[in-house]
């Protein structure tokens, strides 16, 4: 039996993705990223100094927070305030670890970047959202950061965007909304950078085992959802060539 997409997509086919960038005044970044009906807020602060195990190294820093909000769910769900549930702190930890593979920390000096990732609707692939939007939102700090003289080259090295993969009925299929997504028999989330280089694998066999054939057809799908994804990411990115002249695609 072959599984039906709700939506009607292809199982290769991405959900409509858009970008709404200079979406908050006052962040030097900002971008609304919409996948399907999922919508993150992506936000790029910056601030001078770094982590005390940084400092003195001439080194900077990027660092990451993920927050869902109450009413992103059909159910509302209780803020996390003081302590943050394991699930929050793996997301943001993870979309840190994305991000700065996009940096070249001694280009920036010793200054740090927050990227907060605020779920505002949540249909599945927040994580994935919230590293590809966050891509566009630092890109666009960077070039709001040059224009203002407040750094004077543009630190990027990469380019990353996030996708999630996942196994239906036996089939691979790109891109899961939440019903796939809780009935998927196996779920990954994959990073990748420009040269589609990977930069993170999350996978799981949610009820049993995959086969290196079945991990090889998912990547091969990750794999054009992401190509597809940093063209629109370069479509929505202010000032490209300026922003990524240590950058090849």
């Amino acid at each position: 039996m072959v599984w039906q997409r709700p939506d009607g997509r292809q199982p290769y086919q991405l959900r409509p993705v858009g970008f709404h960038t200079g979406f908050t005044h006052f962040a030097p970044g900002s971008v609304l990223t919409k996948c399907g009906d999922t919508q993150v807020l992506c936000t790029v602060s910056f601030s001078e100094g770094v982590p005390k195990f940084l400092a003195g190294t001439g080194k900077g820093w990027l660092t990451s927070e993920y927050r869902m909000l109450p009413a992103a769910t059909q159910q509302r769900q209780e803020r996390e305030l003081l302590k943050l549930s394991g699930r929050t702190q793996e997301i943001q930890r993870l979309i840190g670890r994305s991000l700065r593979a996009a940096i070249d920390f001694e280009v920036l000096g010793e200054r740090t970047l927050t990227v907060d990732a605020d779920v505002l609707q949540a249909d599945a692939g927040t994580r994935t959202a919230a590293i590809t939007g966050g891509f566009v939102a630092l890109a666009n700090a960077i070039s709001q950061l040059m224009r203002r003289g407040v750094i004077k080259r543009s630190p990027l090295c990469g380019q990353i965007a996030a996708v999630s993969v996942g196994l239906l009925q036996e089939e691979p299929y790109l891109d899961l909304n939440y019903v796939e997504d809780v009935a998927a028999t196996v779920d990954l989330n994959v990073v990748m950078n420009q040269h589609l280089g990977i930069i993170e694998i999350q996978g799981t066999g949610e009820e049993g085992s995959f086969s290196r054939t079945q991990l090889n057809q998912l990547l091969d799908f990750a794999e054009k959802g992401i190509q597809q994804l940093l063209i629109a990411q370069r479509e929505a990115i202010a000032d490209w060539e300026e922003v990524f002249v240590g950058v090849r695609s």
